[in-house]
């Protein structure tokens, strides 16, 4: 099992359409292979508030490989992104593979 964590850093302001995303993004991820863990938004108790992450698993690196190719043609996809974009967000997107260790 692998898990793509994508951090996301935004603009605090705009969280909210940061939510929105991330919202509308559960089912293309789904549709296209990937099985979400969940999504991880800032508080105001501690750590930066302009920083979220979403965890999706995947069973084998290939299957992330299809995933990506799947989801980037998913109309649902497509139209999230773009709203994301005229939303103003501001988000910057960085993504990293981590391989689960043992467990507690």
């Amino acid at each position: 099992m692998i898990t793509l964590c994508i951090r996301y850093t935004f603009n605090p302001d705009q969280v909210a359409g940061l939510e929105t995303y991330l919202e509308a993004e559960q089912e293309p991820i789904r549709r296209s292979g990937g099985i979400s863990l969940g999504y991880f938004l800032p508080t105001d108790f501690a750590g930066p508030t302009n920083e979220a992450i979403w965890l999706i698993d995947f069973a084998t690196l290939a299957d992330y490989e299809r995933y990506r190719g799947v989801l980037g043609s998913d109309p649902d996809h497509q139209t999230n992104v773009a709203r994301l974009a005229q939303s103003h967000t501001g988000v910057a997107m960085n993504r990293s593979i981590l391989q689960r260790g043992g467990r507690a």
